[in-house]
């Protein structure tokens, strides 16, 4: 009897880390592995304990199981609640051009360690500095906008 119950649990917890891999985890591979190994190893069992004609049938309801789990699995729709639906095609300081120019004057949101923000006409913007740190509350002024990147030093 306690052969039963290790063939049975073993196969009962190969079949539930395979749907663990196919809804909660895809892509990594690895819990899916383990899944089929420990899957494997239950069939194995069955050979060893019961014999030639028993393994086979074991081998067909794990094959069965696992098809049926991974069908299941997969029309469910359950890695819906897991997916990105929207997507962001925005850049960081996007139409800075017309309001920002070189001269510039502002004040650190941020610390800068060289990136931070900063605030520039009453708006936020991503700015960096040329290799110096500057502290929250430090005035500004832009030295260089290129390519929505604002490079800013400090006025001493």
């Amino acid at each position: 009897m306690a052969e039963w119950f290790t063939v049975i649990a073993l196969l009962l917890v190969g079949i539930g880390l395979i749907i663990v891999e196919i809804i909660f985890v895809p892509g990594t591979t690895f819990v899916g592995i383990i899944g089929l190994l420990v899957s494997a190893y239950a069939v194995y069992i069955g050979f060893d304990y019961f014999g030639t004609n028993t393994g086979y049938a074991i081998l067909g309801g794990t094959l069965f199981l696992n098809t049926l789990a991974v069908v299941y699995a997969l029309r469910s729709g359950a890695w819906e609640r897991f997916s990105l639906k929207t997507s962001s095609n925005s850049r960081v300081n996007e139409g800075l051009q017309d309001n920002l120019k070189v001269g510039d004057e502002g004040q650190t949101i941020s610390a800068l360690r060289p990136m931070g923000k900063a605030e520039f006409n009453d708006k936020v913007f991503e700015v960096t500095t040329g290799s110096s740190f500057l502290d929250s509350g430090k005035r500004i002024k832009i030295v260089l906008v290129k390519n929505n990147r604002i490079t800013v030093e400090p006025i001493d």
